[in-house]
């Protein structure tokens, strides 16, 4: 009989006293099955009619709290899964559009979800604005499920209900005395129901007042442009319409103004029927901007001011008094002039250095030059910090005339640079109220604490634009016993209806202009077409201080100036911003684009002061990489034992920290990393003066990429100038490899010199993914996605130190050694004889130099038509499919590793732990409630077995089953992997080649293509477009 059969499972059972076969028997299935936590009710069993499918969906599931919400619909209808919405089928995603509205990030998204849970955020391309996910929101979904969590209000360190948290700060607000004010802390709101919201609390309470505060202002450019055209946001650009741009410490590929230009930007640098756009950096820090920029100055940061000041004279002729600079940066500024003032209209100046001053010169030059990238009028909505209104707060506070303080999205005693002043006041006020996700450094300060749900557990609106509108939907109903700022304002004022209510009043009456609510909520976005003057400003009391910039702003912002021997330059990094998400591993673990550091931040130092300071950077035995402490003081306050990086590029005389680490409170011990810089931001300035001493000790860094220089293998990224690109043939600037066959040079791709013999891959799908170097930026928003749709774990900082990383995806950031990498590739040739000449030549092209040239390249599995990989596996673990995806059998996999022997771009990842459910990892994948990001589609892999990019099979799959199901033929665009559909920047595209209409079979013939490592002859399915700079000086 069937039943009686006896299935071996190993040789070991052959021995009958194996204490292996006996575990097994008695433990094969590790974790209980939940059935007694729904099924054990007797009373709850009966009283419902639970199918054999509903029992499935209830295992599903192990934490209660997520499933219970996830297995509800959409929030309004709130059906239990017992009755199954008809919305939520399993197996299927379900994608909602919202809004992530933090304070630091805005934009507007899809959220992917799947029997209920959101696992993953990708791009609204419908958004008019801010509809690309950086590295940050693609992160942000991990937050929803944080198991430090507020999971309900609390006084104190006592959790209370909600009917309590409101009768008690009902009759608190109610009882103020002696007039004391009620003051609103908020991060950038951006809110039109929400700012309605407080100005009807003013009306009820009186006395009040609202300060909108940035951890990391932008006060000075809100300061200019409110000075110049009468309402306080920033001016927008779109450098889609720029060909030469010119930026005095503006990281616009970064966070500046909010982020979001980098998509604007990349469409104007790809070469385009012979031309391209002309960026020149002026900057401290190597910046993303600065890696990406044709020409790059690396200056001080009060040298950049007189350098802007130099600018505007050079460019309008206006004089701005007696500035003296170096002769080779004065060169550099009258030669960038020239090109603003050739191009004209099509030029562009942008500005980071937080001087209103500096900012108003920024708006009179794009106006002198009638720049069309330059959009004044379309206001930029997401920044509002006041500093000086904080600064008058924490005096008010210390002087006890503030009676009640109400904080929402912000964490002052974190990110304030005189926090303790601001606690003292704190203690002063007879009311505290934080609404927070975490018991975080200012929230356990304060009486009250009013746990707040996730961005996607609620509802909301913002205006990224002025007049581009964009709204927050519940993606599911909230895990905890959380409400929303709005909600508890709504009860406050006395206002019974929902806030959903509310907000859909506020639109129809407001914002709308007639058209349909719930297709707004159904698309995110929403346009007015006359653009509806919303109360942003009604944050801004009118008794405000506002600093204005002088008649002359040049000449003063030249004045001002005042250097130092040493100059600290304030940053954020791309992987952490301010700080909010600092307990988010995929965002630890993120590598800093330009350092290839995780899990720190650091002192960025030139090596010429390095040297002088005697700095230190040395590689370890176990691959590790090693550097000296030191103390960094600003005005008195010290900054212990920071962490020292010698980051080429870096301007001597300066050097660089990046805000958003030293967190503690309300994180993992896992996660309590770096130092925290915000008391080094005085004055909300990010340029100070300061003076270092080295430290004692040594640190250890978790750097992923420790050779930094191409050597003068010219091969790897090939690039050429925008010149020779379109003068000469490809042969000269993109040569195929040639190999010597019977004595003959013959190109490595004829058939005639192949190993193998030829499959035909003409019929069915065949997939290519194009990687253009010129649209990437280096970003990194396709690393977190890939993390996301594919259940990549995390490992922590002393596996990356052993260079155990299992990025899918890294992207690698190359220095040159000489000023150029074409310098490289002429001393490389040009070295006479090996043990005299070329060997001495690659020891000094080791390191970068004092400014290289950057280059940023994607690399992941190539997927090769002949890949070395499958042919040395003893198991037949990695098969090559037929529609060009180098395939992995984990189940087959016993972990030899001779396959990441043997693969020539270093991109499988073996798992020498397993990385879920166990406690020395304790990540996100270490509890149930994390857990349930992880997307069902891909299998989560065990200890032992070898993993790497699957070009997300499963994607490609559905995208043919949908097709399929539906009869139809599928269209170009289609097909998408992870890092594809993540990319804002056009630099990546995927598809099937065989559809010779496609996108990327026009990319495969394109002139600049070309393939990894050609010479080879792996015959990858990844291509790649050469990088062209645009080196030509006006």
């Amino acid at each position: 009989m069937s039943s009686n059969k006896k299935y071996w499972k190993s040789v070991e059972e052959l021995n009958e006293n194996s204490s292996i076969v006996e575990t097994l028997q008695q433990n094969e299935f590790v974790e209980e099955i939940p059935t007694d936590e729904f099924l054990g009710d007797k009373e709850v069993l009966e009283s419902s009619s639970t199918s054999r499918r509903d029992f499935l969906k209830y295992v599903g599931f192990s934490t209660a709290a997520a499933s219970l919400a996830a297995c509800e619909g959409p929030v309004i209808k709130s059906i239990p899964y017992v009755v199954q919405p008809t919305e939520i089928v399993p197996g299927v995603a379900n994608y909602y559009a919202t809004t992530i509205a933090d304070g630091f990030d805005f934009a507007s998204v899809l959220v992917k979800t799947r029997e209920g849970r959101p696992i993953k955020i990708e791009n609204n391309t419908d958004a008019g604005a801010n509809g690309i996910a950086n590295a940050r929101v693609n992160a942000s979904v991990l937050g929803l499920y944080d198991s430090l969590r507020v999971k309900s209000p609390m006084k104190g360190e006592t959790a209370i209900s909600w009917d309590t948290f409101m009768s008690e700060t009902t009759s608190k607000l109610n009882g103020l005395k002696d007039g004391k004010e009620v003051v609103f802390l908020t991060q950038t709101l951006a809110s039109p129901s929400t700012h309605k919201l407080i100005a009807e609390f003013k009306e009820k309470y009186g006395n009040v007042r609202h300060v909108t505060y940035d951890a990391i202002s932008e006060s000075a450019g809100l300061d200019a442009y409110q000075a110049k055209y009468g309402s306080r946001g920033l001016a927008n650009y779109d450098f889609s319409k720029a060909m030469t741009i010119v930026s005095v410490g503006a990281d616009f590929l970064g966070d500046w103004h909010g982020g979001g230009f980098d998509s604007g930007y990349s469409t104007k640098r790809v070469p385009d029927h012979g031309k391209m756009s002309r960026h020149i950096q002026f900057e401290s820090n190597m910046s993303l901007s600065g890696a990406n920029a044709d020409m790059r100055v690396p200056l001080k940061p009060s040298e950049q001011k007189l350098a802007l000041a130099k600018l505007y004279s050079y460019v309008t002729g206006n004089s701005v008094g007696d500035v003296n600079l170096p002769e080779g940066l004065d060169k550099a500024i009258k030669a960038a002039a020239k090109e603003l003032s050739l191009a004209g209209s099509n030029a562009v100046v942008v500005t980071g250095i937080q001087d209103v001053n500096a900012q108003a010169v920024v708006l009179e030059l794009n106006e002198y030059l009638n720049s069309k990238a330059f959009d004044p009028k379309t206001t930029i909505k997401t920044r509002q910090g006041n500093d000086n209104a904080v600064m008058q707060l924490v005096s008010d506070m210390k002087a006890g005339k503030v009676g009640a303080i109400i904080m929402n999205g912000v964490n002052p005693i974190y990110s304030l640079p005189n926090a303790n002043d601001f606690a003292e006041g704190l203690a002063k006020t007879d009311l505290s109220i934080a609404f927070s996700m975490k018991q975080d450094e200012t929230s356990t300060n304060c009486q009250y604490i009013a746990a707040a749900p996730h961005y996607l557990e609620s509802w909301g609106d913002v205006e990224m634009k002025s007049g581009h509108y964009s709204m927050m939907q519940p993606t599911i109903r909230p895990l905890f016993d959380t409400k929303q700022f709005q909600e508890v304002l709504l009860a406050w004022n006395g206002n019974g209806t929902s806030y959903r209510d509310y907000l859909k009043s506020v639109w129809t009456a407001d914002i709308l202009n007639g058209s349909s609510f719930n297709e707004a909520v159904q698309d995110g976005v929403f346009i007015a077409s006359n653009t509806v003057t919303t109360e942003a400003s009604a944050s801004l009391n009118t008794e405000e201080e506002v600093k204005t910039p002088s008649g002359n702003a040049a000449r003063d912002l030249a004045a001002s100036v005042k250097g130092s021997a040493m100059e600290l330059s304030l940053y954020t990094k791309v992987g952490l911003g301010d700080g909010q998400q600092a307990n988010n591993p995929w965002l630890q673990e993120f590598p800093d684009p330009i350092t290839r550091t995780s899990w720190d931040n650091y002192l960025t130092v030139s090596n010429a002061d390095a040297d002088a300071m005697g700095f230190v950077h040395k590689n370890v035995a176990n691959g590790g990489l090693n550097g000296s402490y030191a103390n960094v003081t600003v005005n008195d306050v010290t900054v212990s034992n920071v962490p020292v990086i010698i980051q080429p590029g870096q301007a001597k005389g300066s050097v660089g920290m990046a805000f958003g680490y030293g967190r503690t409170a309300g994180q993992k011990i896992e996660m309590q990393t770096g130092v925290n810089a915000y008391p080094l931001y005085q004055n909300f300035n990010t340029a100070q003066s300061v003076n270092i001493e080295k430290a004692s000790g040594e640190h250890e860094f978790a750097c992923v990429q420790l050779h930094n220089t191409l050597m003068g293998r010219g091969d790897i990224i090939k690039e050429t100038s925008l010149e020779i690109f379109n003068t000469k043939d490809k042969r000269v600037w993109n040569k195929v490899p040639e190999v010597s066959l019977n004595h003959v040079e013959t190109p490595i791709t004829s058939p005639d010199v192949d190993l193998w013999d030829e499959f035909d891959r003409s019929i069915g799908h065949h997939f290519n993914l194009s990687i253009d170097l010129n649209a990437c930026t280096g970003c990194g928003s396709c690393v977190i996605a890939c993390h996301a749709e594919n259940n990549v774990p995390v490992v922590g900082k002393s596996e990356i130190r052993r260079s155990r990383d299992m990025h899918w995806l890294r992207i690698d950031r190359y220095y040159s050694s000489e000023d150029t990498f074409e310098g490289d590739n002429e001393k490389k040739e040009n070295a006479e004889g090996w043990f005299t000449g070329q060997k001495q030549a690659l020891r000094e092209m080791e390191h970068g130099a004092s400014n290289p040239q950057v280059a940023f390249q994607p690399v992941m599995c190539q997927h090769c038509n002949h890949a070395p990989c499958e042919t040395v596996c003893p198991v037949g673990a990695p098969v090559h499919g037929r529609q060009g995806q180098s395939q992995m059998i984990y189940n087959r996999c016993v972990g030899t590793r001779y396959c990441a022997n043997n693969c020539p771009y270093k991109v499988r990842r073996f798992n020498w732990f397993l990385y879920n459910k166990n406690d020395e990892f304790d990540y996100y994948m270490n509890d149930d409630l994390g857990r349930m990001v992880l997307n069902p589609d891909v299998t989560v892999r065990s200890r032992g077995v070898m993993e790497k990019c699957s070009m997300c099979i499963q994607k490609t799959q559905k995208t043919i089953l949908d097709a399929k199901r539906d009869g139809r033929e599928i269209k170009d665009g289609e097909f998408e992997t992870a890092c594809s559909a993540a990319c804002g920047n056009g630099a990546m595209v995927f598809g099937d080649v065989n559809d010779k209409d496609s996108k990327i079979a026009a990319l495969k013939e394109d002139d600049r293509m070309y393939h990894l490592l050609e010479s080879v002859g792996t015959k990858p399915n990844v291509i790649y477009q050469t990088k062209v700079r645009n080196t030509s000086k006006a």
